[in-house]
């Protein structure tokens, strides 16, 4: 199974939202954009995704939005889990997975940091505890035998936004 964790486009400030919730978030036009390119790069390094699990945040669900579309994913493909919220349970989200989404080889996970930072941690290390910051709509690539809340996958790649977009561009 391929795991690739990405975290959230860039999103409107708080206090320029008006939104009442923090879940509320827009993202900005600029992180639209970005997340456009970002999302091509990534395309061009994996041709395949068989689901986006995203966290419920409108910022989440705005970019697992732009995945589905750059991956012409069905929408029922794109699944909304508590279990990726920033104060999410990985064991949870582990689970989740495990139970529901067995015959998915390629998942795209959609959240926020500093959760999907020790999420990485607590599946390659064991601990949460590995100095790791996914940069707005950084991505990074997880290859798991078996899922388990534990350690039990490798890091295969972690890219900066700025490299997917270049490497999007030679596309």
């Amino acid at each position: 199974m391929r795991l690739y964790i990405i975290r959230h486009a860039i999103a409107a400030p708080a206090e320029e939202t008006g939104a009442e919730a923090d879940s509320q978030r827009p993202l900005t036009p600029k992180g639209r954009k970005k997340m456009v390119r970002i999302a091509r790069g990534l395309r061009e390094l994996e041709k395949r995704l068989d689901l986006i699990l995203t966290s419920p945040y409108l910022r989440a669900i705005q970019t697992a939005e732009i995945l589905r579309q750059t991956y012409d994913l069905d929408p029922a493909k794109v699944i909304s889990t508590e279990h990726l919220i920033p104060m999410g349970f990985p064991d949870q989200l582990i689970e989740e997975i495990q139970t529901r989404y067995t015959e998915a080889q390629h998942i795209a996970l959609v959240g926020h940091e500093p959760y999907l930072s020790e999420l990485v941690s607590l599946l390659t290390t064991g601990e949460p505890h590995l100095a790791l910051t996914l940069k707005k709509g950084g991505v990074c690539r997880l290859s798991v035998d078996a899922l388990h809340y534990e350690r039990c996958a490798t890091l295969d790649w972690a890219l900066f936004p700025s490299h997917l977009i270049k490497i999007g561009k030679k596309a």
